[in-house]
């Protein structure tokens, strides 16, 4: 089997323009959690979320005519990926035949909708921009960062909600380790603080209602629902051998993907966690590792009150006796939920363990909950050595999608 490794890394978040300034932010216990600024929340019963503040992302555009043609989540995608694509080194012109994308969105193009349904009632159909189909339909951000980048490989989206970056990681090792491909760009993108989607999710009762800074609070008793965050983050997986040919950085290797379905309801998880379980126990196994050489588990962590529940008992469940030796954390209580990116943006936080030997924290943990009782590296970041990390992401759906990463020793 092909060994894969992640040698480029990329993001834009609330938390930071970057993966130093992110990592940095992170290590610090940073909240990014604060009052929505980019539409009039009154009236709505959640007004908190987690921004990108002050971001344009137009340096990453050959053609800076399409800044203002594609979505905000598009631009901060394309952002997040050229980031990554620059942070490779490798010559694109040498491997474009055999470097792909899978790039994803779990919502897409809410921002771009809400404009152009309101210009439609407004201002009737003739008024509707040319460029809406290409700003709304999920596969553009891949296609339009193959077409400015020349990258000539397999090219496609994935869609799972907030599941959707895992997947698209997960799928790219898979076209990796069969040789479709030497090189694959895969993450998310998101940008769904919109009235929209807001409006939905506050109907449906899943967002935190509590409207401070401390919203966010995974595996903590006072958990009401989770606070939406923004951003991209992406990354860059390569051949090993491909990889060491051209000394390239190599973050980690992406041993194992597990992938499984609850088949239980539209937006609740199993109570048992039951698919949750199923991905984690798939991936270590698709990684060849037993649970005892985990040191690290990044948690979909939502801030639901069914969500963590379930998701500690499938972790108990998947590593019997070692749970209770296990670090978990939540990146989610640090910079939101961003839902299709959520995924890849947390990757790149266990990445850094690996790196750097710190674990940063989950936030808000001020009352201990009975049904959570794992060492969730409560408030302060850690330094521990991680050698090897599980990383969860679950959607609406009953999707999950599990990735295990590894230190690659030099």
């Amino acid at each position: 089997m092909r060994r894969v490794v992640i040698t480029g890394l990329g993001t834009v978040n609330p938390l930071g323009h970057g993966v130093r300034e992110y990592w940095d932010a992170l290590a610090a216990g940073k909240n990014a959690v604060a009052p929505v600024t980019l539409f009039d929340t009154t009236g709505y019963p959640t007004t908190f979320g987690a921004e990108v503040k002050d971001y344009d992302g137009a340096w990453a555009f050959q053609d800076q005519k399409m800044v203002s043609r594609l979505d905000r989540y598009q631009i901060l995608g394309h952002s997040a990926a050229k980031q990554a694509l620059d942070d490779c080194g490798v010559d694109v012109a040498k491997v474009a035949e055999r470097f792909g994308v899978i790039l994803g969105t779990g919502i897409g193009a809410m921002t771009t909708i809400t404009k152009e349904q309101r210009t439609l009632d407004a201002r009737g159909p003739k008024r509707v921009t040319p460029f809406l189909i290409p700003a709304i339909i999920p596969n553009m951000l891949s296609g339009y960062f193959s077409i400015e980048y020349g990258l000539k490989g397999p090219n496609l989206s994935v869609v799972t909600a907030c599941a959707t970056a895992n997947h698209a990681i997960g799928e790219a090792l898979e076209i990796i380790r069969r040789n479709d491909a030497d090189l694959m760009i895969a993450g998310g993108a998101e940008a769904a603080i919109a009235e929209l989607t807001y409006a939905g999710f506050c109907n449906m009762k899943a967002m935190s209602t509590r409207n401070d800074p401390t919203a966010s609070r995974p595996f903590d008793k006072g958990r009401d629902g989770f606070v939406m965050g923004e951003g991209a983050a992406v990354i860059v997986l390569e051949e090993y051998e491909h990889a060491k040919a051209r000394g390239a950085k190599i973050y980690g290797e992406v041993a194992g993907f597990g992938q499984s379905a609850d088949a239980y309801h539209l937006t609740a998880p199993h109570p048992e966690g039951e698919g949750g379980y199923r991905a984690m126990r798939m991936a270590l196994e698709k990684a060849a590792m037993t649970p005892d050489q985990i040191q690290l588990v990044n948690a979909h962590g939502t801030s639901t009150p069914l969500g963590d529940k379930g998701e500690t008992g499938a972790i108990k469940r998947c590593f019997g006796d070692h749970a209770s030796k296990l670090m978990v954390h939540s990146t989610k209580s640090l910079v939101g939920h961003l839902l299709g990116a959520a995924g890849s943006v947390e990757l790149i936080a266990g990445l850094m363990a690996i790196q750097e030997g710190v674990v940063h924290p989950t936030l808000n943990q001020c009352e201990s909950d009975p049904d959570c009782d794992l060492d969730y590296v409560p408030n302060t970041a850690r330094k521990a050595k991680v050698d090897a990390f599980v990383s969860n992401s679950f959607g609406f759906g009953g999707h999950n999608a599990t990735l295990v990463v590894r230190r690659v020793e030099a």
